[in-house]
């Protein structure tokens, strides 16, 4: 009988049944890893552009109409319907406005104001309309999750304290005369 299981022990051992499974197990999560993360960076960089192009769409509709008075919540507005791929824009998007002082070139923060989804009150936005021929300062931001927080890119990225990633877009622009 110790014969006999001797004898399958070895012919275990030398069968090649399976080879194709535990090769498919080490090759697998390093395959499906590089696919998450390009498909994390991905919609983190068209999720960019868009933001981006909205950005540069509204602040042409602002400097066509001469530094009129326009509403934060309109502008916000305007750029969420451009955007279109981001995701809860109207919560998640926060814009700055600001004309400069070029005798003393005051320029926007370097901290990004973004929204702070964990707090139920927001602080002030710093949004100011300017005049005819000011040139003005426009920073939008926008907080988005990953798609797989836990894996690959999403994991390694930074994050603020409730899991999203920062866009930012900024410009300038001189508000045209009417």
């Amino acid at each position: 009988m110790l014969k006999q299981l001797l004898t399958k022990m070895r012919n275990f051992r030398r069968g090649e049944k399976g080879a194709a499974s535990v090769e498919l197990v080490i090759v697998f999560p390093v395959f499906f890893g590089i696919f998450v993360s390009s498909f994390e960076i991905a919609m983190m960089n068209l999720r960019a552009v868009m933001i981006e192009r909205a950005t540069d769409v509204v602040v042409r509709d602002i400097r066509l109409m001469g530094g009129a008075n326009i509403a934060y919540e309109d502008v916000r507005e305007a750029i969420c319907l451009e955007a279109g791929i981001i995701v809860n824009c109207l919560e998640s998007l926060r814009i700055e406005m600001q004309p400069v002082d070029l005798s003393n070139w005051t320029t926007l923060r370097e901290e990004i104001d973004c929204i702070r989804r964990e707090e139920a009150l927001q602080p002030v936005v710093n949004f100011e309309n300017g005049q005819e021929n000011e040139l003005m300062l426009i920073r939008v931001c926008a907080i988005q999750d990953p798609f797989f927080p836990t894996y690959g890119v999403g994991r390694s990225m930074p994050k603020d304290d409730t899991g999203g990633y920062i866009i930012a877009a900024s410009s300038a622009f001189v508000n045209e005369p009417n």
